[in-house]
């Protein structure tokens, strides 16, 4: 599929895929092996350490500032801002409305909104092809996890924002997309000041570091593992434990045959949450322009 670039400003024309802006395979950004990333990769060491360590202090406060958090920053900020409304534009909401979304994005810690949409542009462009940035063709573990540590593609990378002119124009997003670290952080000294260290473990580190690898499962698991709906020109599963884990995502051979569709669960008996919030967003006036495909 190629990436999403002509994408209008805040509403989607049509539930077609906007026309490619006119980029040539020399021109696709690389995504490489390179050398490990040593400040990244001791910073994820220590949030892995600090996400063991929350599991012996538990609280029932720091447990409700887990769920919360989960869900804005999981649910309403990756699957339903960064996937389905940015990347994507399934739906269209008012832009304060797509702003406060993507802000909850931020507190995943999978980067600012130009760097994921633009990775996740490239991925659908060069699906399980060389230069898809974690396709488990190139190895599990590297579509897993070792994608973030040793590939090339990083945030503020150049090259993505040409897979990002709908995000480009907007100096809030290109603000965020710089500071993406700043709005948890300014959680993390919140739930310090009323929960104390307990919920900063389990509302920050824990969280995070589980949400990290719950979306990786998405890049690697359902390329390898479930059943195809679709024959698709690509790996892409339907796999119902992923989906469990997202609110949705792990339908993905659905997602990968009808990418614009804000739906993912496609059939009665796939649970979509993530797209049981979008449907509740259009009926209270908030969402519109919701494409779904049908079968």
């Amino acid at each position: 599929m190629t990436p999403q670039t002509q994408i209008q400003d805040e509403v989607r024309t049509s539930p077609a895929t906007p026309a490619p802006s006119p980029i040539t395979r020399s021109h696709v950004p690389e995504q490489n092996r390179g050398p490990l990333k040593w400040i990244f990769a001791i910073v994820l060491g220590l949030f892995h350490l600090l996400a063991l360590a929350a599991l012996f202090f538990f609280s029932w406060k720091a447990f409700a500032a887990f769920v919360v958090l989960w869900i804005f920053g999981q649910n309403v900020g990756i699957a339903i801002g960064y996937h389905r409304l940015l990347t994507h534009r399934g739906y269209a909401v008012p832009r304060w409305l797509e702003y406060a979304i993507s802000t909850c994005g931020t507190m995943a810690l999978q980067g600012g909104p130009i760097y994921w949409v633009g990775v996740h542009r490239l991925h659908h462009q060069l699906t399980d092809k060389p230069g898809d940035p974690h396709s488990p063709r190139d190895g599990k573990w590297w579509s897993h996890m070792d994608w973030i540590l040793h590939g090339t593609l990083h945030n503020q990378d150049p090259a993505l924002k040409r897979y990002t002119p709908d995000l480009m124009q907007h100096s809030y997003y290109r603000w965020l997309d710089r500071y993406h670290w700043l709005p948890v952080t300014l959680v993390g000294f919140v739930l310090l000041a009323i929960g104390g260290w307990r919920c900063v473990l389990w509302g920050i580190f824990l969280r995070a570091v589980l949400g990290l690898h719950v979306t990786w499962l998405v890049n690697s698991a359902t390329h390898m593992w479930g059943s195809r709906r679709y024959q698709t020109h690509d790996d892409s599963r339907n796999n119902w434990w992923v989906a469990l884990l997202t609110g949705g995502e792990g339908w993905h051979n659905n997602h990968h045959a009808h990418p614009v569709s804000a739906r993912h669960g496609l059939a009665w008996y796939e649970f979509d949450p993530n797209y049981y919030a979008i449907w509740f967003m259009e009926k209270i006036g908030l969402a519109r322009k919701v494409y779904v495909k049908e079968i």
